[in-house]
């Protein structure tokens, strides 16, 4: 009878460590992924509106895909650095990187999107003010594209730091309940499988 007993233990410990281990894999999968809820459609609107403002005149004439393409017409605007970084950040951040995050839902990419989107708005901000600045009064300000665009950048960082910093908060409140939850299992001895709230 105590080795049927035995045997009866071992099974249940065996399931419960394969639920355990189940569990885990399921948080460690739901912890990687994202869910924008409405500002999947900010960020998609913004990711369009950023394409929109590289076809508009970024300075004088040329456009953003100009300054992109390093065009006959980016050389006549006597475009400078900032102005290049920007519409570059801008279109791997803001688009590819946001579109990428979007559709496979990765927390990684949404960081990386966030990230790069911030650096793009400083770059922005820079490329605006060489323009506004520069040393021959003849050389064009800047254009209705490159305005659109930084603006454009500054929601779509303000969008992604939320949605990462959300996740960032729910990750570590839930691993919080969780190691609670195993210590207080522990404390009574009990050998099952400690699940983790929902994220």
């Amino acid at each position: 009878m105590q080795r049927m007993s035995d045997s009866g233990d071992m099974s249940e410990r065996e399931t419960f460590a394969r639920y355990r281990e189940e569990a885990d894999a399921t948080e460690k999968k739901v912890a990687s992924e994202i869910d924008p809820g409405a500002r999947a459609l900010v960020v998609a609107v913004g990711t369009v509106v950023l394409l929109v403002s590289l076809a508009l005149p970024h300075t004088g004439s040329a456009s953003g895909f100009d300054v992109l393409t390093f065009g006959e017409r980016a050389d006549a605007e006597a475009i400078r650095v900032p102005s290049v970084l920007f519409v570059w950040f801008a279109l791997v951040f803001g688009v590819v990187a946001s579109m990428l995050a979007l559709v496979t839902r990765r927390w990684f990419v949404a960081w990386i999107a966030a990230a790069g989107s911030a650096v793009s708005m400083v770059f922005g901000m820079f490329a605006i003010w060489t323009r506004q600045t520069a040393p021959d009064v003849t050389e064009a300000g800047p254009g209705l594209g490159l305005v659109l665009g930084w603006l454009t950048i500054i929601v779509l960082t303000f969008h992604w730091v939320r949605v990462v910093w959300s996740k960032t908060a729910r990750q570590l409140e839930a691993e919080e309940r969780r190691r609670a939850a195993a210590a207080e299992a522990e404390e009574r001895g009990e050998g099952g499988p400690v699940l983790g709230p929902p994220l």
